[in-house]
């Protein structure tokens, strides 16, 4: 979707100022912040895209105002309600009313290191071979979904060529809103400057992403 994440390209956002020797967390309500995201995650009510595309559908002026903790705490209260883990008046109140949905399974203490350390790898088999090669010229598609896609607006249209095949992943775009995982083959694709900031744009430049297959078409 078009979301407020959505900001390569934009302006009027000033420059990156990058904090030097910056800390993990900047305030102690932060570390709790992640480990509430990571444990309510281990419940295996929900996937990483479909967390993701809960943050991303925070409302603009919302999640521009937010930091970066305040958007993961809620977009977690979205995902917690929709699955049945708690209610809206539960989270306003801070107090329990009634049984929720029932985990698959609890992050426990002692089990952190080992989660952590295995992540969550997306990379999954696929029956078929890669539909492009390095080199080839190709077309990002031209599309605005509502829901959950992983090729940024900015990259729309544009064309570019196969710069490595990185192998085969879930399919975000699918897999955010419980449609599977479909599996694809991922491509470094690189453009010039001037294809993905027009005229004027540093000859210099280029910028590459990681594209689904489906994003992509042979130009």
């Amino acid at each position: 979707m078009n979301g407020p994440h959505d900001l390569g390209g934009q302006m009027g956002f000033g420059p990156i100022a990058p904090e030097k020797d910056e800390p993990y967390f900047h305030a102690d309500w932060e570390k709790r912040a992640l480990g509430l995201t990571l444990s309510s995650g281990a419940f295996g009510a929900w996937n990483i895209d479909e967390s993701r595309h809960a943050r991303e559908s925070i409302a603009p002026a919302d999640y521009l105002a937010a930091s970066y903790y305040e958007i993961w705490t809620r977009a977690l209260e979205v995902l917690l309600q929709r699955h049945g883990f708690v209610a809206a008046d539960e989270i306003d109140t801070g107090h329990k009313r009634i049984d929720g949905t029932t985990p698959k399974r609890v992050l426990k203490s002692d089990m952190v290191a080992g989660v952590l350390a295995k992540g969550g790898p997306c990379d999954r088999p696929v029956a078929t071979s890669p539909r492009f090669a390095t080199g080839d010229r190709v077309r990002t598609r031209n599309f605005n979904p509502t829901t959950h896609t992983r090729l940024p607006r900015y990259a729309r249209a544009k064309v570019g060529v196969i710069e490595a095949i990185q192998g085969s992943f879930v399919f975000p775009d699918d897999n955010a809103h419980g449609n599977g995982e479909n599996p694809q083959w991922v491509y470094t694709v690189v453009f010039d400057g001037g294809e993905i900031w027009g005229e004027g744009a540093d000859p210099s430049l280029s910028v590459s992403i990681d594209a689904w297959e489906s994003y992509l078409e042979r130009v």
